[in-house]
């Protein structure tokens, strides 16, 4: 799951101004916005960039993510404090003993917020417009351990009954795998295969139209624990507790306000002031004061994620693997941290995080300006000498900033090479990564499940989330199908880690570090446990105003 950018200076300007505008209200009788919201019932939430949409089979980013979760939910969903799967939409699943045949039975008391119930055959058609070619889903390949569900998706296959999702009856879903797939339950708490309510998506549009205002408030259909009641653009999002949710008497928020934060100035003064019970960063200057003065609001945890720059590998020179290569081995990671990271972070020489349910990635290389040197000079560009000049794309947020300003002059130093950076608005930036319009892009991808797979299956040819150019065959058969078949761990793991160091020889990514989670929390919040995943369940969140 990406967690990416904000847009110009001007739009940015416009957002701050809205922000501080919005964070000067505050509750009844003097209360502030987080001393109200504690007795109504309401969390304020900053959620970073304003989201690109809430499409479930659209978006991309961990934005959006974290709104519509809380207003859809798939046939499971994951607790908080375990990670482990939960019922969600299905009661009760079987699963056969050669593990590839899954049974849902849905709960028939399931409805969606008009109070149409929510049935086997929504999800059938719901995995049908996910996998519809015409769609372009980023996100189809979850579902691509399903019988023939890579076929369709691929146009190979036109008719979808040949899929492997069959409707037993209206509270009864089989799912038919190629081969075993021990994290497909995960797969199935990820957003890109919740429901969506097929009457609403056609009043407004066809199943795959991406353009579609059907995920609207005021237009929206959707089965979770929350409803979409407001939405202003660069102010905030407003979900309402959904009466109709089948678990409703369980939830204890009545409503969340999602924040766009992308500032992270303005975000730390929301919450300073009393406006925000949860950030989504913590501005890397003052974590040092935070920890000496309110060290219980501060929490900064492994993150399952990595932070990474991309290479346009179809674009001179970066489709020369000795100078992504050079690039890559230039760059100190360790000063990185100390510099810019406030020592929070550990550097990166993978994409898979060191020790993902005991996962451990290759390391392919080292830092070392001496060799990073001659490969540059191998590859035609002596002491930097002729190398054209190229730009970095990252998101207006500071700490990416610094961090491409600290790269910006380790290449300069290190290889005499200029590099000019460049932020674009969200949906901009998106567009252009998606049409490889870019030399050097920043990029973070957060895992959608505990599995080195969660990372690795981006980079498949043409996968929707591979924005580089890079392919491979072997690494296709490693992870399209062979690493899926094997039920063995470690000899699944020996897979990944061939699949793995191929990718890294190749180095259309550049890794600089695992993240960890930087949020400040009010202690008023309760039942939002920290996890490797940032995982947040709002069906487990109250809020105390006695804390």
């Amino acid at each position: 799951m990406t967690g990416n950018i904000v847009g110009n200076w001007r739009i940015g300007l416009v957002a701050a101004v809205l922000l501080l505008l919005v964070g000067c209200g505050g509750g009844e009788d003097g209360l502030t916005r987080v001393q109200q919201g504690n007795l109504d019932g309401v969390l304020h939430f900053g959620n970073g960039t304003e989201p690109e949409g809430l499409d479930p089979h659209i978006v991309t980013g961990v934005p959006e993510n974290r709104i519509v979760s809380a207003l859809f939910e798939g046939l499971v969903t994951k607790n908080p404090e375990t990670l482990e799967v939960e019922p969600g939409v299905a009661e009760t699943w079987e699963i056969s003993e050669d593990g590839t045949l899954y049974t849902f039975h849905l709960r028939d008391n399931a409805r969606w917020t008009n109070g149409d119930p929510v049935t086997a055959v929504d999800f059938h058609w719901s995995w049908n417009r996910i996998l519809e070619p015409e769609l372009g889903a980023q996100y189809n390949y979850n579902l691509f351990p399903v019988v023939n569900a890579e076929e369709y998706a691929n146009g190979t296959i036109e008719d979808f009954s040949q899929v492997g999702v069959t409707v037993l009856d209206d509270y009864t879903l089989q799912v038919q795998l190629k081969t075993p797939t021990p994290y497909f339950l995960q797969l199935l708490d990820h957003y890109s295969t919740f429901p969506v309510h097929r009457p609403t998506i056609e009043a407004y549009g066809t199943m795959s139209d991406r353009l579609s205002p059907w995920a609207r408030a005021g237009n929206m259909v959707s089965n979770g624990a929350f409803d979409l009641t407001e939405w202003q653009i660069n102010s905030h999002i407003r979900v309402e507790k959904n009466d109709t949710y089948w678990d409703a008497d369980e939830i204890d928020l009545n409503a969340i306000v999602f924040y766009p934060t992308e500032n992270l100035v303005t975000e730390d003064r929301m919450f300073r002031d009393g406006q925000l019970h949860r950030t989504q960063e913590i501005v890397l200057d003052r974590i040092p004061v935070y920890r000496a003065e309110r060290p219980e609001i501060v929490h900064i945890e492994p993150w399952l994620g990595t932070y990474f720059y991309m290479f346009n590998t179809t674009k001179p020179p970066f489709d020369d693997v000795r100078v992504r290569k050079a690039l890559a081995m230039s760059i100190d990671r360790n000063l990185l941290d100390e510099s810019v990271m406030q020592g929070i972070v550990e550097p990166a020489y993978a994409l898979v995080p060191p020790g993902t349910l005991g996962y451990q990635p290759p390391k392919t290389f080292e830092q070392s300006a001496d060799r990073a040197r001659e490969l540059l000079a191998e590859a035609g560009y002596p002491n930097g000498e002729g190398f054209p000049e190229f730009e970095i794309l990252y998101n207006t947020q500071e700490s990416h900033r610094r961090m491409a300003v600290a790269i910006q002059q380790m290449w300069a130093s290190e290889l005499n090479i200029m590099v000019t950076l460049v932020n674009q608005e969200w949906k901009v930036y998106l567009e252009n990564q998606d049409n490889l319009n870019y030399d050097i892009s920043r990029r973070g991808w957060i895992g959608d499940y505990v599995d080195p797979n969660t990372f690795l299956d981006m980079y498949v040819t043409d996968g929707g989330n591979n924005k580089t150019g890079f392919s491979d065959p072997r690494y296709d058969e490693i992870i399209l199908r062979e690493a899926p078949a094997t039920l063995d761990r470690d000899a699944r793991y020996e897979l990944y880690r061939e699949a793995e160091t191929i990718l890294m020889e190749a180095m259309p990514i550049l890794p600089v570090y695992t993240y960890t989670t930087k949020h400040l929390i009010d202690p008023s919040v309760k039942g939002m446990p920290v996890n490797i995943m940032d995982h947040v369940n709002y069906k487990y969140i109250w809020l105390d105003p006695d804390a």
